[in-house]
């Protein structure tokens, strides 16, 4: 079931609230928080009912396990055992899913063999929330874990806002909110706010982003099939992805935070006006905060982080980006990916140690560069379709600026892609929009910044006004689904 679908949004959405607030005012918390997790189930099973399963098996086996580990009587040895052998199981799991084909697919190639074990349908959110689960038996272990129901962990874990496609939320954040007997409680300024910023994501996700999506994808499907593109029809596909690529993910967790608020739970920061980042480590404080936070504080750091000499650091560095590319997507392509993030940090790093500068406007403008030659490997079919492109970038097909060419590629290509970057750009994002109301809980590590007069008067309020723009907002996303649903970028991973 889609966030921007009318089945979720004229019968899930409002049931779901319903019934959640009506328990909690004649039955109980505990009554309330089940029939929750119950829900977030069904909208799981919507996509593949086997599926859901395979979720709440896991859900079991991490709440058991986690027990296990808070015990007091075990040792030290048996349960560092313990976990690694439940963390190891879980990653098989998602291995399993997710690695089986790329594994074979190698094997095949250095042994000249033809192995098949057909279609492996990965499910939905699996990467999400196995991350979730890690973090939680990483913590119990180091008794950083409070000692939880299995009705709320199992919310926690299963809570349909963020399930398929994050924020990563951690046990911390969520739980002590879900254990909060106020949480069963309608409250009319949560669900205002919830609401304002679900509109304002439903709008990029199928106003912008999905317009977005008809100019990338006739350019990167014809790389992909042999035919190179003209030197503004590459760059004018890249640009498109990357913008197109911010404002979906960005807009899924929009709507997860402002759906998460409509319950009375505030959910993580997840994107920082990324686009506005001077280097490359600004850029992943600011893209994908809460998988940044997961590589850093269960990767990087127990891997050594910085503080064990500069080799070991750009080691370190490259082996978290590596994998952090391989949790994307199984495919070389990812890899690539994420060799090319860890060898910018590490340049990065390298170059702020030496205490060398440049201009911010130029700083940016590289970083920019470097992201959106990274993006075209993220979103390519394969290499090859990843090198025409970036062949066709730097005038190996020609230096003609001639657009269309593509079939399918929209004439009004250029106006979108340029609209859409002077919003990721110069306008202000979702978290100073509803500043005022503490629309995400405050992962955010930047200095905050001075609004200037008109980002200032852009602050969200409970006004008519506001009301107005976002009922229009709104509607307009309600509109484009008429003409077509898509699904989030991120469902893929």
């Amino acid at each position: 079931m889609l966030f921007n679908s009318f089945e979720f949004l004229l019968a899930f959405l409002p049931a779901t609230l319903a019934i959640f607030f009506l328990l909690g005012r004649f039955a109980h918390r505990t009554i309330a928080i089940g029939f929750l997790s119950a829900a977030s189930a069904f909208f799981y099973a919507w996509w593949n009912p086997v599926y859901v399963w395979l979720i709440l098996g896991e859900v079991v086996f991490s709440f058991l396990i986690g027990r296990q580990l808070e015990r007091r009587d075990h040792s030290a040895g048996s349960r560092r055992l313990i976990l690694a052998m439940a963390v190891a199981l879980i990653l098989l799991v998602l291995g399993y899913f997710k690695y089986t084909q790329f594994l074979l697919g190698i094997f095949n190639d250095l042994a000249g063999s033809e192995l098949s074990i057909g279609l492996i349908i990965l499910p939905l959110g699996i990467s999400f929330h196995t991350f979730q689960q890690i973090a939680y038996l990483v913590d119990a272990y180091q008794r950083r874990a409070q000692h939880y129901t299995f009705v709320d962990y199992c919310l926690f874990v299963t809570f349909f806002p963020q399930l398929i496609a994050g924020p990563i939320v951690h046990h911390y954040e969520a739980l002590p909110q879900i254990r909060r007997d106020s949480i069963v409680r309608a409250r009319g300024i949560n669900l205002v706010v919830g609401l304002s910023i679900f509109g304002v994501g439903l709008f990029k996700k199928t106003v912008i982003a999905d317009s977005l999506a008809q100019v990338a994808s006739p350019v990167f499907n014809a790389a992909a099939s042999g035919i190179e593109p003209t030197l503004a029809e590459a760059w004018l596909g890249a640009l498109a992805y990357s913008l197109q690529l911010y404002f979906d993910f960005s807009a899924y967790s929009d709507m997860a935070i402002g759906l998460a608020r409509m319950f009375n739970i505030r959910l993580p920061a997840n994107f920082y006006s990324p686009y506005k980042a001077a280097n490359i480590a600004d850029f992943w404080r600011r893209w994908h905060m809460t998988l940044s936070r997961f590589l850093r504080d269960y990767l990087y750091i127990p891997l050594g982080g910085n503080r064990r000499g500069r080799v070991r650091q750009v080691t370190n560095l490259m082996i978290t980006m590596l994998l952090g590319g391989l949790w994307h997507g199984a495919g070389w392509t990812f890899v690539l990916w994420g060799a090319l993030h860890g060898a910018f940090l590490v340049i990065h790093r390298l170059w702020s140690g030496a205490g060398l500068r440049m201009p911010r406007s130029l700083a940016w403008a590289t970083t920019m560069l470097a992201v959106l030659v990274a993006w075209v490997y993220f979103r390519a079919a394969d290499l090859d379709a990843a090198h025409a492109m970036l062949g066709s970038m730097v005038g190996g097909n020609g230096l003609s600026l001639k657009t269309p060419n593509i079939d399918g590629l929209p004439a009004d290509g250029i106006p979108i892609v340029a609209a859409a970057a002077i919003i990721a750009v110069a306008a202000p994002n979702v978290i100073e929009i509803f500043g005022r109301y503490g629309a995400t809980l405050k992962l955010v590590t930047l200095g905050k910044r001075r609004l200037g007069r008109l980002e200032s008067w852009l602050q969200w309020r409970p006004t008519l006004p506001w009301a107005v723009i976002i009922g229009l907002l709104a509607t307009a996303g309600a509109v484009a689904i008429l003409g077509w649903q898509s699904e989030f970028l991120y469902f893929q991973f």
